[in-house]
């Protein structure tokens, strides 16, 4: 199945229904059902899975935080003015939180009286809850700030590290916090200790990163291929070598997806094409053959079984991974 949507695709993502849904530059969502959903007056600069329920949450440069389903939009918060770079949130404690400048936002959707703001000495690039849903890391430059989510008044933890950080992903066991930089590398920690763990190589800009395989494996872009750090054990990579999926000489992965509990993942590349693997196998499965236009957004179903991708121009599409 494919779609023209001649807007940029801003994220893809299957949603706790099951639907392929896509956010657009165009302010629009869009379901594989056929439904469009005008969530913003402006881009869509942001988008995740509510903490439950169907649908997508997403960030725009309008200043809202909407939440869409195939039957409608519901306005979550607005801040004139501003704009949404990051939205999260957390099934396991039901908050949400989202960016605008220098300022981390947390809502809870079960209390709307409820509200925190957090700021910071520079903008804010990316957020994620820890796998629990109590804290919150903010990526911004010379480091990652940690918060406790509900808590009012509190000093934060900065794991510092020099340059600009810009794309975050905790392990499922919360023991790693891993970041992509603006340069062409990774920067980890182990949270306990703050012990460092520098991860560079790269050829191009990290983009996206995931854990998959509960945790024993990160996947991120940036290379000729998906390139697979270890992550099983106490020190995670440190002292290992990673490992390098579907090299093409041809191509760079600007994004990748996986599932938490499997061992596929799926790559989109800069040239437009899009392919699957199982890292305990060496075989690639094509999704999408045809070139084009970089792939901008992609997802992976939780049960590895289907791709959603969305490209740079609007086309998009989703497709059944076979064996």
């Amino acid at each position: 199945m494919t779609f023209t949507f001649d807007a940029y695709v801003t994220a893809a993502l299957f949603d706790r229904a099951g639907h392929a849904c896509f956010a657009l530059g165009d302010g629009t969502v869009r379901f594989e059902g056929g439904e469009t959903i005008q969530a913003h007056d402006g881009a869509t600069l942001s988008a995740c899975l509510p903490p439950k329920g169907e649908g997508i949450l997403t960030g725009g440069d309008d200043g809202r935080v909407v939440l869409s389903t195939p039957a409608g939009a519901q306005e979550i918060a607005s801040l004139p003015g501003k704009w949404i770079d990051s939205v999260a949130a957390s099934a396991e404690s039901g908050l949400i939180a989202f960016t605008a400048g220098r300022e981390l936002h947390v809502r809870d959707l079960a209390d709307p009286a409820f509200s925190r703001v957090f700021a910071h000495e520079k903008s804010a690039s990316d957020i994620a809850f820890d796998p629990k849903g109590r804290r919150i890391a903010v990526a911004t430059y010379g480091g990652v700030w940690l918060w406790y989510a509900r808590i009012a008044d509190q000093k934060p933890v900065v794991l510092k590290w020099a340059g600009s950080h810009v794309t975050l992903a905790w392990s499922p066991d919360g023991k790693f916090l891993v970041s992509a930089m603006q340069e062409n590398q990774l920067h980890g920690w182990r949270v306990a200790d703050e012990k460092n763990m520098r991860m560079g190589g790269y050829p191009s800009k990290v983009r996206s990163l995931a854990f998959m395989a509960k945790g024993a494996l990160l996947a991120t872009s940036g290379a000729n291929g998906a390139v697979c750090w270890p992550f099983a054990g106490a020190t995670g990579p440190m002292g290992k070598q990673a490992a390098e999926i579907g090299y093409d000489d041809s191509a760079i992965a600007t994004r990748v997806a996986t599932a938490p509990d499997k061992t596929w993942l799926v790559a989109g590349l800069d040239d437009g094409r899009v392919w699957a693997a199982n890292t305990t196998g060496e075989k690639l499965v094509p999704i999408k053959a045809d070139k084009g236009v970089a792939i901008s957004a992609l997802a992976l179903s939780p049960d590895a079984r289907r791709a959603a991708w969305g490209d740079e121009e609007g086309n998009a599409g989703v497709a059944e991974i076979e064996d």
